[in-house]
């Protein structure tokens, strides 16, 4: 039976406040960290629970943060993406809004391991209850001395800063977020160099998920071997995932990593609506190619869905059922990515902004013959000729629902309407 571990103090009263999270073992694994491991322990640690990032690449975290140099000659520094823009995606929210005190324990863990002093949380502006719970836990953190000049009477110093966004999605990808922490217009760098070397302010920087975070603290003081035990060997542990869309149940499911995606839609979450049948879901957030109905056996992990032609991104998981139009639901995602794109790099730019202009065209019965072609040709121009990965999701969401749900398109250009309406 799995017991919750990121969620499991959320439902108690005051789980935001300091009293409570030591009430529930908090800050115990810092503390046992500083007094029985060096930080290359905790790397190794890390490394051995095979914890992936859960912020949407999914790499090793314990082998990103064994990049840093160990004797770089300049300030290091550990960022926390908490921007969490993809639509569908609520989890790192909810953690920082209940549950504080786990998201600062982690970052201290990960600061003593690579051998950072400070961290910046970089958090959606929209995100205020969060950004209000998570500076008072810092402050009740500070006076306690789980933070601060020495942090439970050691050598080790510790200080955490949060810093709000203006709510660009482009601000999601690490290297368009460090320019923004640096003041400058939020757009990716060229890599190389990768930020474990040349990072903030040129520095090396390591930059995790809150939700990657908030596993550290638990991985510490329960072993990795409990940790590998949870879900597949290759993508373990607990993980959260975000239900939203056409389903009877949405909401916030702490699950194993690598569950059925069928059984989190049907089971946990309630199936779909009365009188409804599902047609499809979006896996991992709107960046995620759709999945049909006939493929909802797939895991919920890393490599069962890369192998499902789709991905596990931020598990924003998006139900959708027969009442709804694709092509409605493929030009809404594909208009979010043309608003949202920075502009630095033309394929992208140029690419997305015809794309809408296609889809846009084919929704209103204006669509023409070849239109499908143009959006194919769009999308592999656009495809793996981008700085980051915003192009990449839109031209791979788009392509799948021409894959699977092709037929919808053709029935926009031949009936000139949206047979759905």
């Amino acid at each position: 039976m799995f017991e919750p571990v990121l969620l499991k103090n959320i439902d108690v009263p005051d789980s935001h406040l300091l009293s409570t999270y030591e009430a529930g073992g908090g800050y115990q694994a810092l503390a046992k960290a500083l007094r029985e491991y060096s930080p290359d322990d905790v790397i190794e640690l890390v490394k051995q629970s095979n914890l992936r990032g859960r912020g949407g690449a999914g790499f090793p975290t314990g082998m990103k943060w064994s990049f840093v140099p160990k004797q770089a000659g300049k300030p290091k520094y550990l960022c926390c993406n908490a921007d969490e823009g993809e639509p569908g995606t609520f989890k790192d929210r909810i953690i920082m809004e209940r549950d504080p005190h786990q998201l600062i324990e982690g970052l201290a863990l990960s600061a003593y391991a690579i051998g950072a002093d400070t961290a910046y949380v970089y958090i959606r502006g929209e995100y205020v209850t969060a950004i209000r719970r998570l500076e008072q836990a810092i402050a009740q953190a500070r006076e306690k001395s789980y933070i601060g000049a020495n942090v439970l009477g050691s050598d080790f110093k510790f200080t955490v800063h949060v810093h709000c966004g203006a709510g660009a999605y482009i601000c999601g990808e690490e290297t368009a977020m460090l320019e923004s922490l640096e003041g400058k217009r939020a757009q990716p760098r060229l890599k190389p160099p990768f930020p474990a070397v040349a990072g903030l302010y040129s520095s090396p920087t390591v930059i995790n998920n809150v939700e990657t975070l908030a596993c550290v603290p638990h991985i510490v003081m329960r072993g990795p071997a409990w940790f590998r035990g949870i879900g597949p060997d290759r993508s373990p542990g607990p993980k959260l995932y975000c239900l939203s869309g056409q389903v009877r149940k949405p909401g916030l499911y702490e699950l194993p990593m690598g569950i059925a995606l069928r059984e989190l839609v049907e089971e946990h979450a309630g199936g779909p609506l009365p009188g409804r049948r599902i047609k499809a879901v979006i896996p991992g957030g709107v960046s995620a190619p759709v999945i049909p109905e006939d493929g909802l056996e797939v895991g919920m992990d890393f490599d069962s869905l890369a192998a499902a032609g789709s991905m596990l991104g931020s598990a924003g998981v998006v139900v959708i059922d027969d009442s709804t139009c694709m092509v409605k639901v493929s030009t809404r995602i594909v208009e979010f990515f043309h608003h949202e794109s920075c502009g630095k790099c033309t394929p992208c730019r140029e690419g997305l902004n015809w794309a809408v202009k296609v889809l846009r065209r084919i929704e209103t019965g204006e669509g023409e013959p070849g239109d499908l072609e143009q959006l194919e040709m769009l999308c592999k121009g656009i495809f793996g000729n981008t700085f980051c990965a915003l192009g990449d999701g839109a031209a791979m969401g788009l392509r799948a629902a021409l894959k699977h749900f092709r037929d919808e398109f053709v029935a926009h250009i031949e009936e000139r309407r949206c047979p759905f309406h």
